[in-house]
């Protein structure tokens, strides 16, 4: 059995489930307010900013390891180690973010991927104390044991972004989908003023277009129906006003985006929301994909 199936079967498992739940209730009180939480997600980094972090303890203790394979370099051995230690705490912090509003499936394997980090930062930092005590055997052992530990639960955490696609943009997967051609969403007239509705157009080629559409008076604004964070559907969100903006809330778990261009507003998502072109051609509305998703 591969990797990658033994970790589907830990996804599809409810037997972690009873001790997920308090531990995300925990995370979803401890990290507010909203903003702090938006800023672990990395909102105002435009990607999540968990993996970016999670480079400076993984680099600090894989030289770390490598220094302590060579004579004569304890103290920058040491040193590395104590950054990565430091680096971790927040590393965490932003994936406990980013853990607690992603699917069930996601949590069961995320949980593995934290105890086993947790696990790893417990041997670093025995590591540290063991090498201030001057037994730097000990230190040397406890860290290339944590490092095990660490690199294993990364190869976890790849799993987590390219197989279960936490963190990846739904959005911009879904808008892969659409017709690069003019789509006919029909009369402009016909749609309700105000409110995002949904619509799925086919085009010359048949392929059906799920796409959320908002109409005030002679002009309207389409997206694609699928929030980038876990593919909620945008249609049925509530109509917001966030920073002077008219903005358009999953129903999901709260992503808040700019329906004028599609960018965040709030998290849990950071990748915008796809927005259409559009143009209104004798009183019937059109859309189409912006330029980057054309072939």
């Amino acid at each position: 059995m591969s990797i990658s199936t033994a970790l589907d079967r830990l996804a599809d498992t409810q037997r972690l489930d009873a001790g997920i739940a308090p531990i995300r209730a925990l995370v979803n009180r401890l990290l507010r307010p909203q903003a702090l939480k938006d800023m672990l997600h990395g909102v105002w980094l435009g990607h999540p900013l968990h993996p970016a972090m999670a480079q400076v303890p993984i680099g600090a203790w894989l030289s770390a390891g490598l220094l302590d394979a060579l004579p004569g370099h304890r103290k920058e051995a040491q040193l590395l180690v104590a950054t990565g230690i430091a680096a971790a705490v927040p590393t965490a912090l932003a994936g406990a973010a980013d853990w607690s509003e992603s699917d069930v499936g996601q949590q069961r394997v995320g949980a593995v991927h934290a105890v086993m980090n947790s696990a790893a930062l417990a041997l670093y930092v025995g590591s540290l104390v063991a090498r201030m005590r001057g037994n730097q055997r000990t230190g040397r052992r406890l860290a290339y044991a944590g490092l095990g530990l660490a690199s294993a639960s990364a190869g976890i955490g790849g799993h987590l972004a390219y197989h279960q696609a936490s963190g990846a943009s739904h959005a911009t997967t879904a808008a892969r989908a659409v017709s690069q051609k003019w789509i006919d969403l029909g009369p402009l007239a016909d749609l309700p003023d105000g409110q995002p509705v949904l619509r799925v157009s086919q085009d010359s080629d048949d392929r059906p277009t799920p796409l959320c559409v908002l109409r005030h008076g002679q002009q309207a604004q389409v997206l694609v129906d699928v929030c980038s964070h876990l593919g909620g559907p945008l249609h049925s969100g509530e109509l917001v006003e966030v920073g002077g903006k008219e903005c358009l809330v999953c129903p999901w778990h709260g992503s808040t985006f700019a329906v004028s261009d599609g960018s965040v507003a709030r998290g849990p998502a950071v990748a915008p929301a796809t927005v259409l072109h559009t143009r209104v051609s004798a009183g019937r509305l059109e859309a189409r994909l912006p330029e980057r998703h054309i072939n």
